[in-house]
Order: structure tokens, then sequence, then C-alpha cells
């Protein structure tokens, strides 16, 4: 019952086989926009509104914003279309870091895009929720945090099903936000039309008048002020980039047509919005979002008889407004998990957080992200102000050490790279403008939420180094067990020994070629000398998001797993036994092992499954959580079907000694 209804919820098993499975997962331009760029469009749902409300009196200055917002967009968006050419196998700004300015400065960036794209779910709920609450009494108001967190556990639902899945089932929500929010704009644009030539001359008298009573230094520090807090209008530009991996072939391509489309739509929108708020003197009023002041001002005339139809029109931009904003949660569902899986084939975080699921999706990840973002919206009360703050930081961290990267970049290639000076400079402006933001920001909401966000990222930077440091450890551990093994003396190779169908058998589940499985197989003949007839080998070639780019890494797997295996052969057969193998790719490996053993008791009635386990001096919720106990699993597993697990230790001491 419990499986139907998992299979129900989260769909059936994907065949990782099929040749056309990658391409029938990974998305075109078109799905990448909605998928991905619904992040940047709905932030300015919010991003512009915090940049115009910093103005205070002074909205004037807000046609400035207009231009600086339109333009930065477009310049970080540029400087990212280079990073999906350098790096198309996608990472990101934990990518492009590590590799060009150091694995240190690349933990930084993963850890902060990771908590960054928590926050991404996070704010992208309340601001939708809150654009929803804009028209609803204000009793009804202390449903809004129960409301976050059900579509919060809706999307990670929803996610672990699939990303194609996910963004057809949201593609609707992302069309009507466009079109309701491209007529509303341009026409408050239209009806203002005559105004605009006045308004240059009007915003440059009254930015004279400014600067009279307050002086340029105040006027300019008051803009850059605005610009910084809006500065959550430019997130969500890096996920393209960051999701390079499950875009369609050409992926470079596909990826510069999202980006394309992202900045296009980004700078239309929240230039426009900005625009609006001017021309029509929208002020804020109190339990109503600012976007939903500008369009009840833009609707209020419009009838078709007695029938209010600018009221209506307003009630479905605002669902629209809202539930794109659910859909923007959805970047954080796609390239949160996918950072995690970077940073775990690189030991980083956890080795599970790159393995797929059955659906072929980081599970782990999205279910952790899920639950982060529940933590953070309780944590805050859904608030949008500080969330926009602890937002902020993080996004802007990332920017400025990926431009950072590049311009280190195309300094070294300078004297072969084409295009270097453009490029360099294109990556230097994006660096001073998104650092400047970055110090802005931290600095004027320290005490508002921003110390929060340094300080969860500083722990997190901590968590990761400390796990990478106990991966290094054991790999010391386990390379000195490949040295003493690996080139064992053996007797030269003569007629391998006949299969015994009804002698005693020995399955012995190893991995790759290494200390772990030789050490497994000695131990084996150490204690049972002789008993044996048959050996058995058995491997599962786990298939996870660093093997999963098409058939042919797929295929790259199954041919190393099949060579690490008749090695084993080779080995077993020169020390005298009928040996063999088995082996299956899958994303479960402990399924995938237990599967095997069970087709194999039907040939062997006489048999034991051997397992090798890292087993540590003091074991502890640290030890437990980084390694996969898979001899205890299937132990537990196979019991119930009847057959016999012996564990093998390898011993790690928490001082050097040989294991």
């Amino acid at each position: 019952m419990l499986e139907r209804l998992r299979g129900l919820l989260i769909g059936g098993r994907k065949n990782l086989f099929d040749p056309q499975i990658h391409h029938q997962l990974a998305l075109i331009a078109f799905f990448a926009w909605v998928g991905l760029g619904s992040d940047g469009l709905s932030s300015s749902s919010y991003g512009p509104e915090e940049a115009f409300l910093a103005l205070g009196q002074h909205t004037h200055l807000a046609l400035y914003l207009t231009v600086a917002t339109v333009a930065t967009v477009f310049l970080i968006s540029a400087s990212y279309s280079q990073i999906i050419e350098l790096f198309p196998s996608g990472g990101g700004g934990y990518l492009v870091a590590t590799k060009l300015l150091g694995e240190g400065p690349g933990v930084i960036s993963g850890s902060a895009l990771v908590v960054d794209y928590v926050l991404t779910i996070s704010i992208s709920i309340a601001s939708g929720v809150d654009a929803i609450f804009s028209f609803v009494p204000p009793e009804f108001q202390l449903w809004k945090l129960p409301i976050e967190v059900f579509v919060v556990l809706g999307l990670t639902g929803l996610n672990l099903r699939g990303i194609k899945e996910s963004v057809s089932v949201l593609m609707p929500i992302f069309i009507a936000f466009v079109l309701t929010h491209l007529v509303l704009i341009v026409y408050g644009l239209f009806v203002h039309a005559g105004a605009f030539g006045s308004l240059i001359a009007d915003t440059t008298v009254d930015t004279h008048r400014a600067v009279g009573e307050m002086g340029i230094l105040a006027v300019i520090a008051l803009f850059l002020k605005a610009f910084s807090l809006g500065g959550g209008t430019f997130t969500g530009i890096e996920a393209v980039s960051n999701s390079t991996a499950m875009l369609r072939e050409p992926r470079v391509e596909t990826g510069k047509r999202t980006m394309l489309y992202m900045s296009l739509s980004l700078s239309f929108t929240a230039g426009g919005i900005l625009l609006c708020y001017l021309l029509n003197n929208i002020h804020h009023e109190a339990g109503k979002t600012l976007n939903a002041v500008l369009w009840e001002t833009l609707t209020r005339s419009w009838s078709v008889g007695a029938l209010p139809v600018g009221h209506a029109l307003v009630v479905f931009t605002l669902l629209a407004e809202g539930a794109l904003l659910f859909v923007a949660g959805q970047t954080g569902f796609l390239a949160g998990p996918a950072t995690l899986a970077a940073m775990a084939l690189d030991n980083w975080v956890p080795k599970r957080f790159a393995h797929l699921s059955e659906r072929l999706v980081t599970q782990n990840g999205i279910i952790t992200m899920g639950l982060a973002a529940v933590a953070t919206l309780f944590y805050t009360g859904g608030q949008v102000k500080i969330l926009i703050v602890m937002y902020s930081i993080n996004v802007f961290l990332t920017f400025t050490l990926s431009q950072l990267g590049m311009v280190r970049h195309w300094w070294q290639v300078r004297k072969t790279g084409a295009h270097w000076r453009r490029r360099i400079t294109l990556a230097s402006l994006g660096t001073l403008v998104t650092g400047g933001i970055l110090i802005a920001t931290s600095v004027i909401k320290f005490t508002q939420g921003g110390w929060v966000t340094l300080a969860v990222t500083g722990v997190f930077v901590g968590v990761c180094v400390l796990v990478r440091r106990h991966y290094h450890r054991v790999r010391h551990v386990l390379k000195s067990l490949d040295d003493v093994l690996s080139d064992l003396p053996m007797p030269a190779r003569e007629q391998a020994p006949e299969l015994a169908p009804e002698g005693p058998t020995a399955f012995i589940l190893v991995e790759a070629y290494a200390g772990l499985g030789i050490h497994t197989l000695l131990t084996v003949q150490r204690m049972f000398p002789r008993h044996f007839k048959n050996l058995v080998f058995v491997s599962v070639g786990l298939v996870d998001s660093g093997q999963f780019k098409g058939t042919e890494s797929v295929s790259a797997l199954e041919a190393k797993v099949r060579a690490d295996l008749e090695r084993y052969v080779d080995l077993a057969q020169r020390m005298g036994y009928y040996a063999e193998y088995r082996y299956t790719l899958g994303t479960d490996l402990i399924e995938e092992l237990e599967h095997i053993c069970l087709d194999l008791m039907k040939e062997f009635r006489r048999s034991l499954v051997f397992a090798g386990q890292l087993v540590f001096q003091r074991e502890t919720l640290f030890t437990r959580t980084l390694h996969h106990e898979t001899a205890f699993s299937i132990q537990r597993r196979l019991q119930f079907g009847g057959i016999q697990v012996i564990i093998l230790p390898i011993r790690v001491w928490e001082q050097d000694h040989s294991a």
C-alpha cells in the first residue's frame, strides 16, 4: 500500500537505459525560462518596491533607479552568459569560484548559494502569500504562515516527481503572470506617454533642488541605498548557469537563449514597474503590496456596464503574481540540489546529496531544501522585509566571487583569448556593481537580518570543512589499504577451477577494484580456508548526478564496473577459486544489491553473503551521516529473505594506525 501511495505521489521508476531518457528530461529554453527564470522575473514583485520605498519623499530619483536597474540586469546577464560558455556542465558560482579562485572561495560561494536557494524558496512563498492576501480581509492574516508552510511542502512533493513534470504543471501560472503584467505595465506607461517629455526635465529640476537641500553626497548615498536595497530585483539571474546540466543540448546555446529571455522579461517588468510607480504617484498603503496599489490605481475606472472589470483583473493579476512567486520557489528546488550535488562530488557535503532517486532527481537535496525553507519561514515569521535582506546578501556574495573569478580568467588568457579586453571589462564592471551592493546591504541591514545570513553561511562553511577533512582522512586510510593490497604477489594463472553447483558459495559485495574489496576477499579466505568452492562478486554501478549526463556516461560507468569485477574474478582464480560476477546499474544501492542476491540464491543454494564495512573507533552521528552503512542495511534486508550476511569490518582509528 505504501509503495502504491508513493508511486501515486511521485510517479513510477524511470528507465536508466532508455537512450532518450536524458533528452526527455532535459529542458528546452522556454521550459528553462519558466523553471529557472521565474525566480528572476518574480523578484519584480518585491525588488522594485523595496528600492522605491527607500527613496522616501525623493521619488524623482526613481528615473535614475529605473535606468540603473535595467542596465544592471543586462550587465549581470551578459557576465553570466560568459560563465555558461566557459562552464557548460553547470555548477555556476560554486564551480566558477572553485576553478578560477581556488577551493576556499569555492566552498564559500557554494555555501552561500545553498543558503541563498533556501531563502529563494522562503521569500518567494512569503511574497506570494503577501500578494494574495493584499485583497483578503485583515482577520485572515493569521493564516499566512500555515499556508506558506503548506505551499513549501506541496512544492517539495511536486519536485520529487521530476524536473520536467514540475515545470509543466506550473507553466500556466507563469504565462498568466507574463500576460497580465505585460498588459498593465504597457497601459500604465501608455496613459502617461505625454508626460515622458516633461519627466526628464522635472527630474533634473527636482534633483538640483535635492542637491541644494541635502548636498550631493547625501543624494548619491540615498540613491545607492535604494539601489542596494532593491538588489533583490537581480536575484535569480545566476540560476541558469548553476543548472545547465538540466538543459537540452546544445547546452551553451540553450543556456544563453534562456538568459536572453530572462534578461529581457526582467528588465522590462522591473523597469516598467518602477516607472509606473513614479508616473502614477504611488504610495504605500497598509496591508497591501506596492504592486497591488499600482494595479488598483491603473484599473480603477475599468468597467463594462456595472461590472467592475478592473477589480477582477487586479484580483487575477495578484493571484498570478502570488502564484508565480510560488513558481519562483521552484528555482530553489532545481538549482539548490544541483549545487549540493556538485559539492557532494567534491566531498564538501555528504555524498548522498549526489545520489539520484528512481525518478532521477536528487531526492535528498530536494527534501533538505524544503525542510530548511520551512524552518526559515518559522524563524522569520514569513516577513518579507527580513527575508529579502538575508536573501540579497548571499546572492551578491556569489555574484561577486563568480565575476571576480572571470576577471582573473580573462586576465590569465589575455595572450590567447579572443576579445579579452571587452570581456574583462564586462566582468570587472559586474564585480564592482555587485560587490558594492553586497557591502552596502551588509552594512545597512546588518542588524535587521543581515548578520543571520552571514552567521548561517559561516557555520555552513565550517561544516563543509569538517566533512571534507573527515572524507580525506578516510580516503588516506583506504589509500594505505590500496597500496598494500592492490599489487599482491600471486601465482601465475593456471586453468580456472570448474563450477561446483552444489558447493558452498560466497557472494562478495564489492565496489571499485580497491583495497576494501580485496581485504574482504582475503578475510573470507582466512576465516574459511578452502571451504568455499565458488565465489560470486556482486556490484552495483551507482548512477548519481555526476554520472547522469546522458547515455554515454551511463555506458562508461557500466564498462568501468564490468572491468573492476573482471579484475576481482582474475584475482580469485589465481587464488584457486571458481569465480564469476553479477552487476547492475541503478540509483538505489541497497535495493539493487538485494535483488541480485535474491536471484543468486536460486542458482546457489548453499551460500553466504560477505560485505566489508568501515567501522570507526568512535561511532558518532557525524560518521553515520557521512557514510552509508550499506553492509548493515543489506544484512537487515536479506535476513528476512532467509539469507545470512557476514560483515567484515575495516577499522578506522582516531589516530594513524594501519587498517
